[in-house]
């Protein structure tokens, strides 16, 4: 009986498989061994190089087109890739993602790879469900692996120019060296990127939102030895350019009540601290155009108490409509940087014995800065005796003297990791793959949100008096036009992190059979975590930002998961070969920490599912066909999820169950003709659990309303008691004249302090919404992809090809509430291309439209607090892009 293949990075034959042995069959490496696809008993997608470059799968929002049940969306803070309806919806800084992203086997914590192109790769694969024992950091989601192509014995390069709309030109290159035949190989590989923004600054008549990136890689391959052999690789990535890291807020605006408890709301100050900001209705990024009333929001009402604004300085204001026109003079920043180092030993100890080593050393950085708002109000500050025409010279901002609120984020990372493999191939019935890694990430990352406004609150605070650092008797305003100082004249999120996690691991596989084959594995992780716990200190007295109590928030989680199964190939007469698995798994991703904030706690528990699959891989019609089916079940325990909370990032945990049905089929009916096909259907449900939603706190209780405080933060308090109070604060007829309240709007900012719980006004956070029997978030219902290309011969050295796809995705819901503001309608992608070949000259002339019609889908929401107004900011596909692609191999 054959042992198992070895090998899991493709050091070697790296290219000699990546492409299409039959219909649909290549080789992958799911199981940390180099295998046909259609003899693995794991759901898995795979795409070798031609395939990426037909199906214009050029990044990470292209993958989700090609494998069924998965969703895709670009965030603020990362990638968000679901699959199966396992998504990473906690962004904590101290959470790990649930869908496990690889360059080459070894874990990417911090990732940039779905940022840049994807260049001279031999391979992508997607792991579909719960990776609890081989596959580097265990991921309750899958596992993407973008396997890059090795240097081979012969001399090769290739060159390749895009000219787009909008601008856009990319050239990617590649040459493979043979220094020492056998022995030593070079391989470069490049790409680089530009375009102009698809945005227009109507301030300006500039557009924003480009691109301005390269990537290269340099790979180094050798063969000392027949039985050693390891490669080392650098991979440089850098973008510098504009992009705008959220879209447009979309808000339905909520007004505010025009009554409360029978009285009429006649003051606009009291109305506007009665609004949330924006109401709970669903969005359509485009024409949800209104405004959140700017008393709901913290640096709406500093302008307010600083004396700058008499009320809402939105009132009467839209957005701007459509999806690609702003208002801003501040241009967006945006930089983002990694370096990837990373090596790779095979030893063959015996002949049927390997070991394999792999180490990787990473860095990375994002920063960015943008205007949060992208509206430039119409009503200008008011003159005050500080700000003479309404000018506020902010250090950070500069001078404007209307409303301006910015976004910044930077993200420092570094990674190493190590992991050694002993893998048999032993002729007999049995053989194992047993190792263990280890992975030390670090993670700084600094958010910040600034205002002139909150800088002349605090300059009226301090009585317009200087205040020197370290004087904790004023605010101090920090004179630097740096964004990360030691003013409290913003609000700063400060939040070191490390990671320490360490593994081992192991699967043994017994033949019972010629046909027959048992797995069993298993997997012991332990997750060490430690948050610094670095308090904001936005408008508080003082300076500097010293250490909380405790000083560092700290954390163990450890787990044993692993898989167990069975596959089987029958020997069917209607069949080329078939195989059918049946597997039980358990996957399992760390838990996390929690800021210090009141009510919340200091952490959160891992998830963990419990995984049961059952598929088949066929192979017909003497390779013109592969039918590929699977079915699964998920019993999910502690579903992380987060939320903003008085700006301050939060995670909770739920239990959920999920199904479903996935099928991928490859198809030559003809010569030259040749169909693809996917289909998803998915089933999830929120079990049990409850959380409070920040779009619907009074969970529909006539009996209790919402009011802010003076930061914009919002609690709950009995209606009638506030609408006593309301009717005092307006000199209501009847109302009593109660002194430091009757005529004084401002007195509403002590309510949720407790300040007059003696009233009736007991403040509470609100009533928390029921989760059992929600849809998990970006899981639609069903995902659908078809595409089908045609070649034919032009002449005798002339071939043409003309391909088309098409992909559609059912609705969901952007949140585990799964209220109207959390919907994402189902949306639709078509791409066409037109490839002329010459073979001899070895040269493509294509001509290809992604997104024939132009729908901007909404791929996801990011939304703000109470403090922020409720905003939700949309993350968008690109728009119609056309182009020509010109490539030259030699």
């Amino acid at each position: 009986m054959a042992g198992p293949a070895f090998g899991y990075q493709a050091a070697e034959d790296a290219n000699a498989s990546a492409e299409t042995v039959g219909a649909g069959d290549i080789v992958v490496t799911a199981q940390r061994r180099e295998e046909s696809l259609q003899n693995v008993p794991i759901a898995v997608s795979a795409f070798g190089t031609e395939t990426l470059k037909a199906q214009k799968i050029e990044g990470g929002l292209d993958i989700q087109t090609g494998v069924p049940n998965m969703t895709f969306a670009q965030g603020q803070r990362g990638d968000n890739v679901t699959i199966r309806g396992i998504g990473t919806k906690a962004f904590s800084g101290s959470s790990d993602s649930a869908t496990g992203v690889h360059f080459a086997g070894a874990p990417v914590t911090d990732n940039r790879l779905f940022q840049m192109d994807l260049y001279d790769v031999q391979r992508l694969e997607v792991l579909r469900g719960p990776q609890g024992t081989l596959y580097g950091r265990n991921a309750t989601g899958g596992v993407i692996n973008v396997i890059p192509a090795r240097p081979t014995d012969d001399f090769e390069a290739s060159l390749n120019a895009e000219f787009t709309n909008h601008g856009g030109r990319k050239f990617r290159g590649m040459v493979n060296i043979p220094l020492a035949q056998d022995v030593l190989s070079l391989r470069l590989a490049t790409s680089m990127f530009d375009r102009n923004g698809y945005v227009r600054n109507l301030m300006n008549g500039d557009t924003i939102d480009g691109r301005s990136m390269y990537s290269f890689r340099a790979t180094l391959g050798f063969t000392p030895t027949d039985r050693l052999s390891g490669y080392f690789t650098w991979q440089r990535f850098r973008e510098d350019d504009d992009r705008l890291t959220t879209g447009k807020g979309v808000c339905a605006a909520d007004p505010g009540p025009a009554s409360l408890g029978g009285v009429d709301i006649t003051n606009p100050i009291v109305r506007g601290l009665l609004s949330q900001g924006c109401a709970n209705e669903v969005l359509t990024p485009g024409k949800a155009t209104a405004l959140p009333n700017s008393l709901a929001t913290f640096f709406g009402l500093a302008a307010y108490r600083a004396g700058l604004a008499s009320g809402d300085v939105f009132a009467g204001q839209t957005q701007i409509p459509g999806f690609d026109q702003v208002a801003t003079p501040v241009t967006p920043a945006y930089v983002a940087q990694q370096d990837i180092y990373q090596g790779g030993l095979t030893w063959d100890a015996t002949d049927s014995i390997r070991v394999e080593y792999l180490g990787s050393y990473q860095t990375g950085r994002t920063a960015s800065r943008q205007d949060a708002l992208l509206v430039y109000p119409e009503i200008a500050f008011n003159s005050t005796a500080l700000y003479p025409g309404g000018i506020v010279n902010d250090p950070q901002l500069g001078a404007y003297d209307r409303l301006m609120y910015l976004n910044s984020n930077d993200r420092t990372s570094k990674q190493h990791f190590h992991e050694l493999r002993v893998a048999s191939s032993f002729s007999g019935p049995f053989n194992f793959s047993i190792g263990g890694n280890y992975l030390d990430y670090r993670l700084v990352q600094a958010a910040g949100n600034y205002s002139h406004t909150l800088t002349a609150f605090a300059n009226v605070a301090n009585g317009g008096a200087s205040c020197a650092i370290g004087d904790n008797s004023c605010i101090y305003i920090d004179p630097d036009s740096s964004l990360m100082g030691q003013g409290h004249n913003y609000f700063l999120s400060y939040q070191p992190y490390r990671l320490h996690s360490y593994a081992g691991f192991g699967e043994l596989y017994f033949e019972l059979s010629d046909t027959v084959k048992l797995t069993a594995g298993a997997r012991y992780t332990k997750d060490d975590k430690r948050l610094d716990n670095i308090p904001a200190r936005l408008l508080t007295p003082g300076s500097g930002y010293p250490a909380g109590v405790p000083a560092a928030l700290k954390a163990s989680f450890e787990a044993f998961t692993g898989r167990i199964g069975i596959d089987w190939k029958p020997e069917l007469s209607w069949t080329d070969s078939t195989l059918v698995y049946a597997f039980a798994s358990r996957g399992y991703k760390g838990g996390g920490l929690n800021p210090v904030t009141p009510d919340v706690g200091a952490t959160f528990a891992p998830e963990y599912v419990n995984a049961l699959e059952i598929g088949t891989k066929n192979t017909l019609l003497n390779g013109a066909l592969s039918l590929n089916a699977s079915a699964f079940y998920y019993d999910y325990k502690d579903y992380q999820i987060s939320k903003f909370v008085n700006r301050v990032n939060v995670t909770e945990n739920v239990d959920a169950r999920v199904m479903g049905l996935e099928l991928e089929a490859v198809a030559r009916p003809l010569d030259g003709l040749r169909l693809n096909f996917t289909g998803g259907l998915l089933d999830s449900k929120i079990k049990n659990g409850t959380s409070l939603d920040l779009f619907d706190r009074t969970q529909g209780d006539a009996d209790l309303a919402i009011v802010k405080n003076g930061s914009a933060s919002v609690c709950v308090v009995p209606k009638a008691a506030l609408a006593d109070f309301v009717a005092i604060v307006q000199r209501s007829n009847g109302a009593p004249e109660v002194a430091g309240i009757s005529g004084n709007p401002n007195s509403m900012f002590n309510i949720c302090g407790g300040t007059y719980a003696s009233m009736g006004l007991v403040p509470t956070q609100g009533a928390p919404a029921n989760l059992a029997g929600n849809k998990l978030p970006n899981a639609p219902d069903w995902t659908v992809s078809f595409g089908a290309e045609y070649r034919w011969n032009l002449s005798d050295s002339w071939s043409t090809t003309l391909r088309g796809d098409y992909y559609r995705q059912g609705s969901s819901f952007a949140r585990p509430y799964n209220a109207a503001v959390d919907y994402l309608p189902a949306w639709e992608n078509l791409n066409l291309s037109l490839k002329f070949t010459q073979e001899e000259m070895m040269l493509d002339v294509e001509f290809y439209v992604k997104n024939v019609t132009n729908n901007r889908a909404t791929t996801d929401y990011l939304y703000n607090d109470d403090s922020i107004g409720l905003t939700a900011r949309a993350f968008l596909r690109e728009p119609r892009i056309y182009a020509i692609s010109i490539s030259k191999a030699f």
